[in-house]
């Protein structure tokens, strides 16, 4: 497989609704919500839980159920935390061409704000009106679903932004729906309809670990796994594939989901870390990019002596997926790889990925 010959792929992160077990009151929910959208009425989600209990997951099965309406995606990423509209350029550039039919002064605070217009930092409330009335006019003409994934790292601009959006949608067939995990401190989605997803009850979880597994499953090891996933169905798909250290996670229970992440995420490294060294390279670029573009970490990657096909054993591993867009198993995934590397590895990936992106296109990324 080729990153410069991209095929259409699926959704690895859920591997569709057969995986999703023990979410009937989940599914319940989304079908409410597309069927206000589908009768003409905005409607407004914030899918609340840990790393890995299946809202990257649920987003997908969600996008599949709407296929023959407007779909648009986004994800908030570590690396675009700082840059101001970084999160909302990339679930707006699809429908800039229709930023014609704004009132000009929105219009012209969105292009500041994208840097296709230079000029001194915009008017937020100009930007928040311009963003709901292009959203609106998409959907006026066919239902737009957005979806937003690891809405925790979005930067704060582009979060309050939605945020505003979201409070002023009324009766257009607009879907605005986040992921993001529990969060301290700052919460710019607070007050938004939300429903929080929970661990597997016991029966799913037996189920899901035995369908994920690659053969029988020593009882031991079953019961050891399923202690420590505590119903995370990420959990249950990725630990069978390290070693199950009965110590390794003992203590408190107020710290149980994070050190389930932690485990997660040690059981993903140690995959990366048996790949050829030009895949973990290449697998750092496509973390420190999060729209996923194909051509774009091509020629980073080039940059830093990479052969393209360096792609193929992530993607035999099934940590990759390569179709119109590169994407990681999962959002823990991309996060394990860019927080293991050292700051001169980042830096490099950040410097290559800058040279290959268009400043025309992208100003804000390629600063």
């Amino acid at each position: 497989m080729l990153l410069c010959s991209p095929r259409v792929g699926g959704c690895v992160s859920g591997d569709g609704p057969e995986r999703l077990r023990g979410r009937r009151r989940e599914y319940d929910v989304l079908n409410g919500l597309v069927s206000e959208v589908e009768a003409g009425r905005s409607a407004v989600l914030v899918l609340r839980g840990d790393a890995g209990i299946g809202k990257s997951a649920l987003l997908d099965h969600l996008a599949a159920r709407v296929t023959t309406h407007r779909i648009a995606r986004g994800a908030g990423a570590e690396s675009e935390m700082e840059l101001p509209f970084a999160g909302l350029h990339q679930l707006c550039a699809p429908f800039l061409g229709h930023a014609d039919s704004l009132p000009p002064p929105q219009a012209k605070a969105l292009a500041t704000a994208f840097g296709v217009s230079a000029g001194p930092p915009p008017d937020r409330f100009l930007v928040g009106l311009a963003v709901l009335g292009l959203l609106t006019d998409v959907a006026a003409r066919r239902p737009l679903f957005c979806l937003v994934d690891d809405a925790q790292w979005l930067d704060r601009v582009s979060a309050q932004t939605l945020a505003f959006v979201a409070r002023r949608m009324l009766a257009e067939p607009l879907a605005l729906i986040f992921a993001t995990r529990e969060q301290r401190g700052r919460d710019d989605l607070a007050g938004l309809p939300e429903l929080t997803l929970r661990g597997l009850d016991d029966a799913d979880a037996r189920a899901l670990l035995d369908a994920g597994a690659e053969g029988p499953v020593d009882e031991r090891i079953r019961d050891r796994v399923l202690a420590e996933a505590r119903g995370n169905p990420l959990a249950l798909l990725e630990l069978p594939h390290g070693r199950v250290d009965a110590e390794a996670d003992e203590g408190s229970a107020p710290h149980a989901h994070g050190r389930v992440t932690g485990r997660i995420e040690r059981s993903y490294l140690a995959r990366v870390r048996a790949l050829p060294e030009p895949t973990q390279r290449l697998l750092l670029a496509a973390a420190a990019e999060p729209v996923g573009d194909v051509s774009l970490l091509k020629s980073a990657v080039e940059r830093l002596g990479i052969d393209p096909d360096a792609v193929e054993p992530a993607v035999s591993a099934g940590l990759l997926d390569v179709g119109t867009l590169v994407r990681f198993r999962h959002p823990l995934l991309r996060s394990a790889v860019y927080r293991s590397a050292g700051l001169a590895e980042l830096r490099e990936v950040h410097r290559v990925l800058a040279e290959a992106t268009d400043p025309g296109l992208d100003p804000d990324r390629r600063a």
